[in-house]
């Protein structure tokens, strides 16, 4: 796709969420993920791309992996072909992988192929429709990181997951402070995270998304040993009463007799 951005490294977005203006942007978007991904449960969680920060952390699932084509994960491996297995994975994470990628569509394929039915996956972006999506669109692009990503708007995205068989269940927005870099304007413009939240809920900087994987057709096999009790139940009472009405007959017979 000739809008697509060419892929950044992770190297390069890591070292960007290392400054000031990346620790704003890390320290909110780890709380929401990290929020959310302590209530999923499973066997196999997996985080593509960003090795040098451990977005799974908080999560419980007994085995986490962190995958990507550099070095530095356990996993090394592209986003678009990943070496796990058909329905293995329980939850996915995505940390600004989508808008650096040269593929977005083929790495959310892979996530749902390898995502068990009911898998989660949580996706944390750039948000085009906000002040930070504004100097990006100034910049044509163009600029270091990460302003040479292409931001993906949330409605985009829900898109692209439905069409894959996903569900979105939650999704949040946050940093509404203007993309200043020194900390002291963060610190000056703090007030916005509150205003934002309030009034333009809408023009976070940064957005995560929660989706999970939709099956169409399965339900929920009983066990049969419950059937079979309710069955026996159900002819109890029939037995009782051919038993009775042999006793009657038997007694019957015996008064004719006499």
């Amino acid at each position: 796709m000739s809008d697509l951005a060419p892929a950044v490294s992770n190297g390069d977005l890591a070292a960007w969420l290392d400054t000031s203006q990346g620790r704003y942007v890390l320290d909110w978007e780890r709380a929401r993920m990290e929020q959310v991904a302590a209530d999923i449960f499973g066997f196999n969680a997996l985080q593509i791309g960003l090795p040098q920060i451990d977005y799974l952390r908080a999560n419980r699932i007994p085995f986490r992996f962190q995958c990507c084509a550099e070095q530095g994960a356990q996993v090394r491996a592209s986003p678009e072909q990943q070496p796990f297995a058909t329905h293995s994975i329980d939850l996915v994470m995505l940390p600004h992988v989508l808008e650096f990628a040269v593929n977005p569509h083929q790495i959310l394929r892979e996530v749902e192929r390898v995502l068990v039915p009911e898998g989660h996956v949580l996706i944390a972006g750039f948000n085009p429709f906000s002040l930070w999506g504004a100097k990006r669109s100034v910049m044509r692009g163009q600029g270091p990181v990460p302003w040479c990503g292409t931001y993906l708007s949330v409605r985009r995205l829900k898109d692209w997951l439905a069409l894959l068989g996903f569900e979105t269940q939650a999704g949040a927005f946050g940093c509404y402070v203007p993309a200043v870099s020194q900390e002291k304007w963060l610190a000056r413009w703090s007030f916005m995270a509150a205003a934002g939240d309030r009034w333009w809920p809408f023009a976070g900087a940064v957005y995560v998304v929660q989706a999970i994987k939709r099956v169409p057709g399965m339900r929920l096999i009983q066990p049969k040993w419950k059937d079979a009790r309710a069955r026996a139940g159900a002819l109890a009472p029939a037995v009782q009463r051919n038993e009775a009405q042999h006793s009657l007959e038997l007694e019957r017979s015996r008064c004719s007799e006499q």
